[in-house]
């Protein structure tokens, strides 16, 4: 069946092999047989792809297939369809946003129903963005609230010498340093984070971003130790990297229009809020001898999202306990955080840092 010995045989021909040598199989499995083996619609399969469909390494598509045969699959790609509603659009729109296979995309497409709608992106926006107006108008200030002298006496945010409060590793999400803080994450993680909850739940999303908050605080713990934390920029940076590196790891597999123009812009919103973050940190403060808050949450969430956010991403389908590298990151994951702990309870006695005074 390949006779120039290319590696490689076109799609058709797969069509005609399957209908030639698998008719006792239902027509819908046929075709997501061959949408399985093309799988990034290049319309054509190489061997070790055909090799892997009929061997014991069939995707979780594959086996949900089987279960679901009767479910219909058309052969053409789902950006072919004519006649959507608005809704079905963006639903499609979504698909070719998040998710690298075709398969992938005409599963979600087929079942996906707005029940549950993604509610923890936009519940966890709401509140960041209710705190912010509670606490400019207790201020009387919206921009750079964080120069303000009574913002550090706010019970939410995280400060070295209030750590043993456990609940200031995660609130401190709700506080930010000012209008502009706030409006970037809002913006990258409504763009970002609603679409890939729409596909991947609220567990899942909201598991990559709770870790991307909890590893920023640790991270300004372990590596800024002097300085408080505000903002929901560990959550939303690990979002958002796992967002891109899936995207770069299934390039040839991604169909979102302008997926390049996307990233640069993703990529220089991400750059400018860091940039704020820190030409703030090292600006001199306002209530000195404290400084103002780190930029160290963002490396932190850039780090969950490119480790467990990305694996949480590429499978789409399958269970993530059955994934070793899954395990590897979680282990790293619980690692650094038992380090972390560590180093809150004895390194700061130890070296004898001169922190600034409570609020």
């Amino acid at each position: 069946f390949d006779p120039d010995n290319t590696g490689y045989i076109s799609t058709e021909k797969f069509r005609s092999l399957l209908q030639r040598h698998g008719s006792e199989l239902d027509p819908h499995k046929l075709e997501v047989l061959l949408a399985l083996a093309d799988s990034n619609s290049e319309g054509r399969i190489c061997y070790q792809d055909f090799v892997n469909l009929m061997s014991n390494k069939r995707s979780n598509s594959f086996r949900q297939a089987i279960l679901q045969g009767n479910r219909r699959l058309c052969s053409k790609a789902l950006l072919e369809e004519t006649g959507l509603s608005l809704s079905q659009r963006l639903i499609r729109h979504v698909a070719y946003e998040t998710l690298p296979r075709e398969i992938d995309r005409k599963w979600y497409y087929d079942s996906y129903t707005c029940c549950p709608p993604p509610w923890f992106m936009i519940t966890i926006t709401i509140v960041e963005v209710a705190f912010f107006l509670y606490n400019g108008v207790v201020l009387d200030r919206f921009v750079l609230q964080v120069t303000h002298p009574l913002y550090l006496k706010n019970a939410l945010l995280y400060h070295p010498q209030l750590r043993a409060q456990a609940w200031r590793y995660l609130t401190y999400i709700f506080m930010h340093a000012g209008i502009e803080h706030l409006g970037l994450n809002v913006v990258l993680q409504l763009l970002v984070g609603v679409p890939l909850e729409m596909v991947h739940g609220a567990v899942r999303i909201s598991f990559v971003y709770v870790a991307g908050v909890v590893a920023g605080s640790l991270a300004v713990s372990v590596a800024d130790m002097t300085a408080p934390v505000v903002g929901s920029s560990g959550g939303v940076y690990a979002l958002v990297s796992a967002h891109l590196a899936n995207i770069v790891m299934n390039w040839s597999g991604m169909k979102c229009q302008f997926k390049l123009l996307r990233m640069a812009v993703a990529l220089i919103c991400m750059s400018f809020e860091f940039g704020r973050a820190v030409w703030l940190r090292f600006h001199p403060s306002a209530y000195p001898p404290c400084p103002h808050p780190s930029f160290m949450a963002h490396l932190g969430g850039v780090m969950v999202g490119i480790t467990l956010g990305v694996i949480i991403l590429r499978n789409y389908e399958q269970r993530l306990q059955d994934q070793t590298l899954w395990w590897i990151f979680v282990s790293i994951y619980l690692i650094f955080v038992l380090f972390a702990i560590f180093w809150n309870i004895f390194a700061y006695s130890l070296l004898d840092l001169k922190l600034p005074p409570p609020p």
